[in-house]
């Protein structure tokens, strides 16, 4: 088969996005406005929840979430151990311990049984990680520890759902990810979702400077000129309408998105089922996979080389590929901290050295999806 380049995830664009960036660089208003508006909407409406607030990235939604949930110096989060280093770091920005829990070495999400013996009166909130795609068990965190605060990290689940209902307003609080890794991008940029009037009023003055009102309401009132009222520190984590505008053509194409990715995860599933040392992913019943990613776990003992040289090997084919995503508790930052060991939490350890993300977007082909099953079948 002729050498093909694939890359790990390609964004999805065309004209219509292309097109959608003039009416806000005709209107001179590019930073956040009503283009912006109009995508919190039209997200808000998909995800079943009552408010959306669009912010700069996926980071910063967690770190206001968390604000917003009372969380401060001494307090302590739970998070799992296998995640992108973000989830970790925004409980650092409020001078508070996260508080690490090992993963279900087959959802690679946070493995909900572990939760009760890392729960002490510090303990204030909780991020459990949609990974890749696939809804962690908030009904299960919900039912068994009502004190804590939910903040959902769905920087992947866009689009995806627990028991018919969508990711976002599951939990107090939802983050997602808009960057181009994503089922849908707007290059960076994040969204906030809620059901919580009071939380997000709070949520929108801390996003905004804390600013009582946002410019675009400052500017189109009757006096411009008066500065709003600043009676909270607050931060610059705006999306601009730009941003706001890709959005709204991403999103409305989101589900077609899903489908298709879907319609390519089974097939993958089928044509690689048996190769005895790959294990490819399973969702269970009442779950709807967003496939942000396609992460197989490959097992060492019966592979025929390790997880690097197989990623070398494909590399060298073309086919771009990454690790599902790392163990927070390995890297430096975190281990040299807290004195963490990697063997401490052993399904993180696991995930981080034997898992392998293979490509899955909308940009390819079924003659890019055979030539990654030929050259996964080849080794």
């Amino acid at each position: 088969m002729e050498k093909r380049n694939i890359p790990i995830s390609l964004p999805s664009m065309g004209v219509e996005e292309w097109e959608a960036l003039r009416a806000p660089i005709e209107s001179g208003w590019i930073t956040q406005g009503p283009k912006v508006k109009e995508f919190e909407k039209m997200f808000a409406e998909r995800h079943q929840v009552k408010h959306a607030l669009a912010v700069s990235n996926c980071t910063t939604a967690l770190h206001l979430a968390l604000i917003a949930c009372g969380v401060g110096e001494g307090d302590e989060v739970i998070v799992p151990a296998f995640t992108w280093v973000s989830t970790a770091n925004a409980v650092i920005y409020c001078n508070a311990t996260p508080v690490f829990i090992d993963i279900d070495p087959v959802t690679f999400n946070i493995d909900v049984t572990q939760i009760a013996n890392k729960i002490t009166p510090r303990t204030k909130a909780i991020i459990p990680v949609h990974l890749f795609g696939l809804c962690a068990d908030i009904d299960y965190i919900k039912d068994n520890f009502p004190q804590l605060k939910i903040v959902e990290d769905g920087a992947c689940a866009a689009g995806s759902g627990l028991r018919g209902r969508p990711a976002g307003g599951l939990g107090d609080i939802g983050c997602f990810s808009f960057h181009p890794r994503k089922s849908v991008t707007t290059g960076e940029g994040g969204m906030l979702t809620t059901n919580d009037d009071k939380m997000a009023a709070h949520l929108d003055m801390l996003r905004n400077h804390g600013a009582s009102i946002s410019e675009e309401q400052r500017h189109h009132g009757p006096k411009p000129y008066i500065l709003a009222a600043f009676d909270i520190v607050g931060y610059n984590y705006r999306m601009t309408d730009l941003q706001g505008a890709l959005g709204i053509v991403q999103l409305g194409k989101l589900d077609k998105f899903i489908d298709e990715r879907e319609l390519w995860a089974a097939y993958y599933s089928e044509k690689l089922k048996n190769i005895s040392w790959l294990r490819t992913p399973v969702t269970a019943q009442g779950y709807k996979h967003g496939w942000q990613s396609y992460v197989t776990f490959i097992d060492e003992n019966i592979s025929p080389v390790k997880r690097n040289d197989i990623m070398e090997v494909l590399q060298q084919k073309g086919i771009a590929t990454r690790p599902g995503t790392h163990a927070v508790h390995m890297l430096g930052a975190y281990a040299n901290k807290y004195g963490i060991k990697p063997g401490d939490f052993p399904g993180a350890f696991i995930a981080d050295q034997q898992s392998m993300s293979i490509p899955l977007h909308n940009r390819m082909v079924k003659e890019d999806f055979d030539y990654v099953i030929a050259a996964l079948m080849d080794l």
